[in-house]
């Protein structure tokens, strides 16, 4: 079992900036690949960026690189997602996820995938 607690979403304005955490637990969470998705209202959920806890790869989304950057906390069991120049467009609930490798986590959704709760972001114009 793997839990997932996101936080750090609120309202900013555009151009703005937040930063999301995540913080994992569970006894096996660490062989797990972690990433970030979003879904806008009406929307599909759709993948923003994943990360390894070990190693220097990161996968982002081409649409939001340059904006958006996920990074990680070994020693705080935590995953973050900066975003910058945020757009209204933006604006969605963000999950942060768990699933056992990189071409699932990449999915919008898999059979060994674990979620958050998620976090609402909300860009102003």
């Amino acid at each position: 079992q793997v839990q997932l607690v996101e936080s750090g979403g609120g309202l900013v304005q555009a151009g703005g900036s937040l930063r999301l955490s995540c913080a994992a637990s569970g006894r096996t969470f660490r062989t797990y690949v972690m990433g970030w998705f979003r879904q806008a209202p009406g929307k599909e959920r759709e993948f923003v960026a994943a990360i390894y806890w070990s190693g220097t790869g990161t996968y982002s989304a081409d649409s939001l690189k340059g904006r958006f950057t996920i990074s990680r906390d070994n020693a705080m069991n935590t995953i973050y997602l900066q975003m910058n120049g945020l757009k209204p467009e933006d604006t969605a609930v963000y999950y942060c996820a768990a699933d056992t490798s990189l071409a699932r986590i990449t999915t919008t959704s898999s059979s060994s995938r674990y979620w958050g709760q998620g976090t609402q972001v909300t860009v102003s114009s």
